[in-house]
Protein backbone atom coordinates (compact mmCIF):
# COMPACT_ATOMS: atom_id res chain seq x y z
CA UNK A 1 0.00 0.00 0.00
CA UNK A 2 0.91 3.81 -1.12
CA UNK A 3 1.42 5.54 2.40
CA UNK A 4 -0.61 8.90 1.93
CA UNK A 5 1.18 12.20 1.35
CA UNK A 6 1.66 14.54 3.97
CA UNK A 7 0.62 18.02 3.46
CA UNK A 8 3.56 20.25 2.42
CA UNK A 9 5.31 22.67 4.92
CA UNK A 10 6.08 26.47 4.02
CA UNK A 11 8.27 28.28 5.27
CA UNK A 12 6.92 31.53 6.45
CA UNK A 13 5.66 33.86 3.39
CA UNK A 14 6.37 31.05 0.84
CA UNK A 15 2.88 29.42 1.35
CA UNK A 16 0.97 29.43 -2.10
CA UNK A 17 -1.61 31.20 -0.37
CA UNK A 18 0.37 33.45 0.70
CA UNK A 19 0.87 37.50 -1.60
CA UNK A 20 3.51 37.36 -3.63
CA UNK A 21 5.38 40.59 -4.77
CA UNK A 22 4.33 42.12 -8.12
CA UNK A 23 8.14 43.19 -8.06
CA UNK A 24 9.69 40.07 -7.86
CA UNK A 25 7.32 37.68 -10.50
CA UNK A 26 8.09 40.78 -12.68
CA UNK A 27 11.61 40.29 -12.34
CA UNK A 28 11.38 36.74 -12.66
CA UNK A 29 9.67 37.21 -16.18
CA UNK A 30 12.30 40.08 -17.43
CA UNK A 31 15.01 37.41 -16.52
CA UNK A 32 13.35 34.47 -18.40
CA UNK A 33 12.76 36.40 -20.99
CA UNK A 34 16.42 37.77 -21.29
CA UNK A 35 18.30 34.35 -20.83
CA UNK A 36 16.17 33.21 -23.75
CA UNK A 37 16.50 36.06 -25.73
CA UNK A 38 20.60 35.53 -24.95
CA UNK A 39 20.73 31.88 -26.23
CA UNK A 40 18.14 32.69 -29.24
CA UNK A 41 20.45 35.83 -30.44
CA UNK A 42 23.73 33.13 -29.85
CA UNK A 43 22.30 30.30 -31.78
CA UNK A 44 25.32 30.14 -34.31
CA UNK A 45 27.21 28.00 -32.36
CA UNK A 46 26.50 24.13 -31.86
CA UNK A 47 27.21 25.41 -27.60
CA UNK A 48 24.71 27.83 -27.92
CA UNK A 49 22.15 25.55 -30.24
CA UNK A 50 22.58 22.87 -26.97
CA UNK A 51 21.84 25.28 -24.23
CA UNK A 52 18.36 26.40 -26.42
CA UNK A 53 17.24 22.67 -26.86
CA UNK A 54 18.27 21.96 -23.00
CA UNK A 55 16.62 25.64 -22.11
CA UNK A 56 12.78 24.72 -24.10
CA UNK A 57 12.91 20.93 -24.18
CA UNK A 58 13.35 20.63 -27.66
CA UNK A 59 15.08 17.30 -28.69
CA UNK A 60 17.39 18.68 -30.87
CA UNK A 61 19.93 15.87 -33.12
CA UNK A 62 21.65 18.50 -34.73
CA UNK A 63 23.56 19.14 -30.91
CA UNK A 64 24.11 15.75 -31.08
CA UNK A 65 27.12 16.35 -33.90
CA UNK A 66 29.65 17.69 -32.29
CA UNK A 67 30.32 14.78 -29.62
CA UNK A 68 29.21 12.67 -32.82
CA UNK A 69 31.34 13.87 -35.60
CA UNK A 70 34.71 11.81 -33.77
CA UNK A 71 33.20 8.98 -33.82
CA UNK A 72 31.95 8.82 -37.56
CA UNK A 73 35.47 9.87 -38.32
CA UNK A 74 36.51 6.74 -36.55
CA UNK A 75 33.41 5.11 -38.40
CA UNK A 76 33.76 6.31 -42.07
CA UNK A 77 37.70 7.41 -42.11
CA UNK A 78 38.95 8.84 -45.67
CA UNK A 79 35.16 8.96 -46.45
CA UNK A 80 34.48 11.84 -43.91
CA UNK A 81 36.85 13.67 -46.34
CA UNK A 82 34.38 15.72 -48.36
CA UNK A 83 30.90 15.60 -46.28
CA UNK A 84 27.97 17.78 -46.57
CA UNK A 85 25.42 18.73 -43.97
CA UNK A 86 21.77 19.49 -44.12
CA UNK A 87 19.76 20.82 -41.96
CA UNK A 88 19.42 23.54 -39.27
CA UNK A 89 22.52 24.84 -37.45
CA UNK A 90 23.92 23.69 -40.69
CA UNK A 91 27.00 26.82 -40.15
CA UNK A 92 27.99 25.39 -36.90
CA UNK A 93 28.54 21.99 -37.78
CA UNK A 94 30.63 23.08 -41.15
CA UNK A 95 32.56 25.70 -38.79
CA UNK A 96 33.78 22.51 -36.68
CA UNK A 97 34.39 19.92 -39.86
CA UNK A 98 36.63 22.77 -41.40
CA UNK A 99 38.37 24.11 -38.26
CA UNK A 100 39.59 20.40 -37.78
CA UNK A 101 41.40 20.03 -40.86
CA UNK A 102 40.96 16.97 -42.03
CA UNK A 103 37.85 17.47 -44.02
CA UNK A 104 36.07 19.52 -46.69
CA UNK A 105 32.63 20.35 -45.62
CA UNK A 106 29.42 22.09 -47.09
CA UNK A 107 25.86 22.70 -45.86
CA UNK A 108 22.49 23.33 -46.47
CA UNK A 109 20.16 25.51 -44.38
CA UNK A 110 16.65 24.32 -44.95
CA UNK A 111 15.55 27.23 -43.28
CA UNK A 112 15.77 30.76 -43.52
CA UNK A 113 18.75 32.22 -41.21
CA UNK A 114 16.56 35.11 -39.67
CA UNK A 115 19.29 34.90 -37.07
CA UNK A 116 23.16 34.23 -38.23
CA UNK A 117 26.18 35.74 -36.71
CA UNK A 118 29.27 37.30 -38.64
CA UNK A 119 30.88 33.65 -39.67
CA UNK A 120 27.75 31.95 -40.89
CA UNK A 121 27.15 34.95 -42.56
CA UNK A 122 30.52 34.68 -43.99
CA UNK A 123 30.24 30.85 -45.26
CA UNK A 124 26.86 31.97 -46.56
CA UNK A 125 28.54 34.50 -48.92
CA UNK A 126 31.72 31.90 -49.85
CA UNK A 127 28.67 29.71 -51.24
CA UNK A 128 29.82 26.95 -48.46
CA UNK A 129 26.44 26.93 -47.08
CA UNK A 130 23.61 27.72 -49.06
CA UNK A 131 20.10 28.13 -47.72
CA UNK A 132 17.99 25.85 -49.90
CA UNK A 133 14.29 23.54 -49.46
CA UNK A 134 15.59 20.13 -49.61
CA UNK A 135 12.09 19.51 -51.42
CA UNK A 136 13.33 20.43 -54.47
CA UNK A 137 16.90 19.10 -56.29
CA UNK A 138 19.73 19.95 -55.01
CA UNK A 139 22.13 22.51 -56.25
CA UNK A 140 25.16 20.44 -56.55
CA UNK A 141 26.24 17.41 -59.47
CA UNK A 142 25.82 13.81 -58.75
CA UNK A 143 28.42 11.85 -56.51
CA UNK A 144 29.54 16.08 -54.93
CA UNK A 145 30.12 14.03 -51.40
CA UNK A 146 31.74 11.18 -50.15
CA UNK A 147 29.06 11.17 -47.26
CA UNK A 148 25.78 13.18 -46.65
CA UNK A 149 25.05 14.14 -42.87
CA UNK A 150 21.54 14.76 -42.13
CA UNK A 151 19.69 16.26 -38.78
CA UNK A 152 16.92 17.86 -37.79
CA UNK A 153 15.28 17.97 -41.40
CA UNK A 154 13.24 14.80 -42.56
CA UNK A 155 11.11 14.80 -39.38
CA UNK A 156 9.11 17.62 -40.74
CA UNK A 157 8.43 16.47 -44.38
CA UNK A 158 5.72 14.25 -45.18
CA UNK A 159 6.47 11.01 -47.19
CA UNK A 160 5.29 12.87 -50.46
CA UNK A 161 8.27 14.84 -50.06
CA UNK A 162 10.39 12.05 -48.45
CA UNK A 163 10.06 10.47 -51.46
CA UNK A 164 11.99 13.36 -53.10
CA UNK A 165 14.10 14.32 -50.74
CA UNK A 166 16.08 11.30 -49.67
CA UNK A 167 16.98 9.40 -53.13
CA UNK A 168 18.30 13.08 -53.90
CA UNK A 169 20.23 13.33 -51.04
CA UNK A 170 21.43 9.50 -51.77
CA UNK A 171 22.45 11.25 -55.64
CA UNK A 172 24.81 13.92 -54.16
CA UNK A 173 26.86 11.26 -52.26
CA UNK A 174 29.04 8.42 -53.74
CA UNK A 175 29.48 6.79 -50.31
CA UNK A 176 25.82 6.61 -48.96
CA UNK A 177 23.67 9.13 -45.68
CA UNK A 178 24.01 9.14 -42.17
CA UNK A 179 20.40 9.92 -41.35
CA UNK A 180 19.54 11.59 -38.01
CA UNK A 181 15.74 10.91 -36.86
CA UNK A 182 13.84 11.77 -33.32
CA UNK A 183 12.08 8.89 -31.20
CA UNK A 184 9.00 8.15 -31.41
CA UNK A 185 7.44 9.70 -28.12
CA UNK A 186 9.97 12.91 -27.91
CA UNK A 187 8.93 16.44 -27.77
CA UNK A 188 7.47 17.91 -30.24
CA UNK A 189 8.17 21.37 -32.08
CA UNK A 190 6.17 24.15 -30.94
CA UNK A 191 3.47 25.95 -32.31
CA UNK A 192 5.50 29.22 -32.38
CA UNK A 193 8.24 27.34 -34.38
CA UNK A 194 6.32 25.70 -36.74
CA UNK A 195 6.07 28.79 -39.49
CA UNK A 196 9.67 28.07 -39.61
CA UNK A 197 9.56 24.33 -39.96
CA UNK A 198 6.05 24.27 -42.09
CA UNK A 199 4.70 21.42 -40.07
CA UNK A 200 4.96 19.47 -36.72
CA UNK A 201 7.66 16.84 -36.48
CA UNK A 202 6.91 13.72 -36.97
CA UNK A 203 8.57 11.10 -34.94
CA UNK A 204 8.89 7.61 -37.04
CA UNK A 205 9.60 4.44 -35.45
CA UNK A 206 13.25 2.62 -37.05
CA UNK A 207 11.51 -0.12 -38.66
CA UNK A 208 9.67 2.10 -40.43
CA UNK A 209 12.37 4.11 -42.01
CA UNK A 210 14.40 0.65 -42.74
CA UNK A 211 11.00 -0.04 -44.63
CA UNK A 212 11.08 3.62 -46.39
CA UNK A 213 14.63 3.65 -47.34
CA UNK A 214 14.86 0.02 -48.69
CA UNK A 215 11.76 1.56 -51.02
CA UNK A 216 14.41 4.52 -52.17
CA UNK A 217 16.41 2.29 -53.19
CA UNK A 218 18.71 2.43 -49.96
CA UNK A 219 20.18 -0.74 -47.57
CA UNK A 220 21.30 -0.41 -44.45
CA UNK A 221 25.37 -0.22 -44.44
CA UNK A 222 25.83 -2.84 -42.18
CA UNK A 223 29.65 -2.26 -41.94
CA UNK A 224 29.39 0.91 -40.80
CA UNK A 225 26.62 0.48 -38.10
CA UNK A 226 28.84 -2.11 -36.59
CA UNK A 227 31.96 0.27 -36.86
CA UNK A 228 29.78 3.11 -35.15
CA UNK A 229 28.53 0.68 -32.49
CA UNK A 230 32.15 -0.37 -31.46
CA UNK A 231 33.39 3.49 -31.82
CA UNK A 232 30.43 4.56 -29.58
CA UNK A 233 30.73 2.25 -27.16
CA UNK A 234 34.45 2.76 -26.24
CA UNK A 235 33.76 6.45 -26.13
CA UNK A 236 30.14 5.54 -23.57
CA UNK A 237 28.39 7.91 -26.44
CA UNK A 238 24.41 7.32 -26.11
CA UNK A 239 22.77 9.47 -29.16
CA UNK A 240 19.44 11.03 -28.17
CA UNK A 241 18.44 10.20 -31.64
CA UNK A 242 17.94 7.22 -33.99
CA UNK A 243 21.30 7.14 -36.58
CA UNK A 244 20.81 5.53 -39.77
CA UNK A 245 23.99 4.22 -41.86
CA UNK A 246 22.71 3.75 -45.55
CA UNK A 247 24.20 3.35 -48.93
CA UNK A 248 22.72 2.81 -51.87
CA UNK A 249 21.07 -0.96 -52.79
CA UNK A 250 23.49 -3.13 -55.44
CA UNK A 251 20.34 -5.40 -56.24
Amino acid sequence: MIPPESPPVYPAGLHPKARRSPLLLGAVVVGTLLVIGYLYHRSGSSNDIAALSRYDGRVSCTQELPALIPILKKTYGDTMRNVLHVGPGSCSVVAQLLEDGDSEAWGIEPYELDEADSKCKSLVKKGIVRVADIKFPLPYRPKSFSLVIVSDAVDYLSPKYLNKSIPELARVSTDGLVVLSGYPGQRKVKVAELPMFGRPAKFRTSSWWLRFFIQTNLEENELATKKFEQAAAKKSYRPSCQIFHMKLSLH
